[in-house]
């Protein structure tokens, strides 16, 4: 499997599916599945059950699904989305914006 150019923390824009033409930030990656988590974005509702002995509460509880790789799109801050490239100087490779040349944020 390839390496993800999306990184955590990002902001991604939704491509495909339901939730399409939403943005949000990237809470997770799983580079061995290609999904990444998407903050406020493909929530579904889940039954919990309340734990003996813990303070946990039951009922239906939301949270956020992984969403394919595929159907994601990085957001530039001068463009709207963003074609990733890579620019090597000396020993650190840096992202860039295909469409304007601005690097992107990358966080160690």
């Amino acid at each position: 499997m390839p390496s993800l150019n999306i990184r955590r923390n990002d902001v991604v824009k939704i491509l495909a599916g339901s939730d399409r033409g939403k943005s949000g930030r990237v809470l997770r990656v799983f580079p061995d599945k290609g999904t990444v988590l998407v903050e406020h974005v493909r929530v579904v509702k889940k039954t919990v059950s309340s734990k003996r002995g813990q303070r946990t509460k039951g009922g239906i509880a939301e949270h956020e699904s992984p969403i394919n790789v595929s159907n994601v799109a990085l957001l530039c801050s001068n463009c709207e989305t963003a074609s990733i490239g890579y620019k090597v100087q000396g020993t650190s490779k840096q992202r860039i914006c295909k469409t304007c040349g601005s690097e992107l944020p990358t966080k160690k």
